[in-house]
């Protein structure tokens, strides 16, 4: 499989490395930078190019998904920077392990057929043959239970209630699948069934269809492992009224696990540094090229084309490289697109395990994940607020150069450990500040759209892009010319 893939590579170093022929650049006075080559229109231009139907949402580890890497490597090469992939190329293999259903997996509760994934989800793919009586315990609270004999039994529960801990609701919601069912089939249940109410629906009109996939890691983790443990079932609110009328009744579900490996990829490019020393020292800029791919359609659109999450951020790395192109820093430069974010970090948990630099020559990491929505004049740079801050030295870096270029209004609310979105933990950043490299990630933050197909090209603010690309930029360039690499913070520790 990776030979075939190589032959894809090879047809895009087939044509020559734009400017090849170049001089060598002189070494960059401090203030000698290239900000000028970042403009609106090529950003603008690239990501409506990326974020199109043609690619049919980038789904990492999809043909999709290799398609939109091929074209990056393309747009890459034209920008000048040179491979930095694996045996001179731009690209970086590696396999996802997935665990899924099987398809020919079945669900009926008493004389209600479920079709999975499209009339109710099972949230965790697991081996289980059950035919046991189902019961109905409301909301699932100890006085409702005290009235029921739920051993041997499927139990049916009503979603209620709401967080008091901080946590979002969705987070709420999804706990609720360990959390609760996990209570009740200690207590005897062989099956639970969670029937959403009318908070929670929104919640499954949103991210029900996320189990459908299954469960994503790279081979060998742990959460590799097949189960076979009784199962999680979540139903809309639209199954309220029968599935309290099929108490008594069966639920007979024979459900397949099956679990296969299939190719994704990083895309990773360099420019070198000038300094003779400093140029074996890398700031690496990263984003990831991947989304969610083609889904059950909604409003009669079923391509998630993310073209926030995560074209700007695909767009504005272009943007970069041009510049440095244009000059080259003391420092070298580092660009990784990496691949299967979406599907739980895969890409940068695997290239920061396994970087084609020396681990050890990477002394930052700027990370650029959803730049182009919500108000035109703030912004938030995760990683400069504690326990998520490990680098005070590259922090101030970064906002200085915010306030010598577009002077964000900065929300710091995101990245603190109480918010309820957990942000700080959900983008390629985390698993290189796990390591303890200086890393900090820069957003424009979430919006009503994100991860639906309504994530078009057309809805990002282009001039709050180019000026999120600059920040990037400046805060690179800066880091890329000083003597000293950003310190890293003393204890430096996660809160999870």
């Amino acid at each position: 499989m990776k030979h075939k893939f190589s032959l894809l590579a090879a047809l895009v170093l087939s044509l020559p490395l734009a400017g090849q022929a170049q001089k060598k650049a002189p070494t960059p006075s401090a203030g000698a930078n290239a900000e000028s080559a970042i403009k609106e229109a090529d950003i603008k231009r690239d990501l409506f190019a990326l974020a199109d139907d043609h690619f049919r949402g980038r789904e990492g580890g999809t043909l999709d998904e290799l398609k939109a890497s091929v074209w990056l490597a393309d747009q890459i090469r034209a920008t000048g920077m040179l491979p930095a992939g694996d045996d001179g190329t731009y690209f970086q293999w590696f396999h996802l392990q997935r665990t899924r259903l099987t398809k020919a997996s079945t669900l009926r509760i008493g004389t209600h057929e479920i079709k999975l994934d499209q009339d109710g989800s099972v949230v965790a793919p697991t081996n289980a043959s059950i035919n046991a009586p189902l019961v109905y315990v409301g909301t699932g609270s100890p006085a409702e239970l005290a009235k029921v004999d739920i051993k041997g039994k499927a139990v049916a529960v009503q979603i209620s209630g709401a967080p008091t801990d901080g946590i979002s609701y969705r987070r709420y919601v999804f706990g609720k699948f360990a959390g609760q069912a996990g209570e009740l089939t200690k207590a005897g249940a062989v099956a639970v069934v969670f029937v959403s109410d009318a908070p929670s629906q929104a919640v499954y009109d949103h991210w029900s269809h996320v189990f459908e996939r299954g469960r994503y890691s790279l081979p060998g983790a742990a959460s590799t492992k097949v189960m076979n443990t009784p199962p999680v079932m979540w139903l809309p609110m639209s199954a309220a009224s029968w599935v309290q009328q099929a108490a008594g009744q069966q639920l007979v579900a024979d459900l397949k696990v099956e679990s296969f490996q299939y190719p994704s990829v990083n895309i990773v490019a360099k420019m070198p540094g000038t300094d003779a020393q400093l140029k074996k020292e890398y700031v690496l800029f990263s984003t990831h090229q991947d989304h969610d791919g083609v889904r059950a359609p909604i409003a009669g659109d079923s391509i998630y084309n993310g073209a926030d999450d995560n074209a700007t951020g695909c767009a504005a790395l272009l943007a970069i490289m041009r510049a440095f192109k244009q000059k080259p820093a003391r420092r070298s430069a580092l660009f990784v697109y990496q691949g299967s974010e979406e599907r739980g970090l895969i890409g940068s948990t695997y290239f920061s395990a396994h970087p084609t630099v020396p681990q050890s020559s990477i002394v930052a990491v700027l990370n650029a994940e959803m730049m182009g929505r919500n108000a035109p004049d703030s912004a938030a740079l995760l990683g400069s607020t504690p326990p998520h801050l490990n680098s005070s030295d590259l922090v101030k870096t970064a906002l200085a150069a915010n306030q010598a270029g577009p002077k964000f209004k900065l929300d710091t609310e995101w990245d603190k450990a109480t918010h309820p979105e957990g942000w700080y933990f959900r983008s390629d950043h985390l698993p290189y500040a796990r390591l303890g490299i200086p890393a900090i990630m820069y957003t424009s933050l979430l919006h009503v759209d994100y991860h639906t197909p309504r994530d078009e090209a057309k809805r990002i603010d282009y001039n709050k892009l180019l000026h999120m690309t600059q920040w990037m930029y400046l805060t690179g360039w800066a880091v890329a010319n000083r003597t000293a690499p950003p310190a890293r913070e003393p204890g430096f520790k996660l809160e999870r």
